[in-house]
């Protein structure tokens, strides 16, 4: 089981609260940062991989590539993952947010596509229909590319995820360390 942690988007306001939520056992963090200037993601991004995590960054690919991230986590309007393979190191990851099975289905040059929200969310609010565990499984079977689950995942429900096909969970709050 893949475990995907999704940063919070709260590092400009207390860096070291941040970096503590973090959790090192986890296989992916995704540092979603949208505040940050590029300069501060940069250092974050190389002091989180510095941990021995693997760091995806989201949506820069250039800051993921400078900093010798592990990968990249492409927005669903983003550039195709097709492309950044063209400029990527060898090894390089790419999963993409994903929200339809036709969003999943053009993930498939993808790692992994993050296929959301399967539940409420429990950390932000999100105007999109849950898909539920049967849409979930509906979509992760059918799907040629890993489907990782995300959206009001918890620990009493992530074994049902797996169950319907997910490659993994991931959660902004799931994994974070209090």
């Amino acid at each position: 089981m893949i475990r995907y942690q999704i940063t919070d988007g709260t590092a400009h306001l207390d860096e070291a609260q941040w970096l503590a939520k973090l959790n090192r056992e986890v296989d992916f963090i995704q540092i979603r940062e949208a505040g940050l200037a590029v300069r501060d993601l940069c250092r974050l991004v190389r002091q989180v991989s510095s941990r021995g995590v693997r760091v995806l960054v989201n949506d820069r690919t250039d800051v993921a590539i400078a900093c010798g991230a592990a990968g990249v986590h492409l927005r669903g309007w983003s550039v195709q993952a097709s492309l950044i393979r063209e400029i990527a190191p060898r090894g390089f990851i790419v999963s993409v947010a994903c929200h339809s099975e036709e969003d999943v289905a053009a993930a498939e040059d993808a790692d992994y596509a993050v296929l959301a929200p399967v539940f409420r969310p429990l950390s932000k609010a999100d105007a999109r229909e849950p898909l539920g565990i049967a849409g979930f499984e509906r979509i992760a079977r059918r799907a040629r590319v890993p489907v990782i689950a995300l959206g009001g995942i918890t620990q009493e429900n992530a074994a049902v995820c797996l169950a319907a096909g997910a490659a993994g969970v991931a959660g902004i709050s799931l994994f974070r360390r209090s």
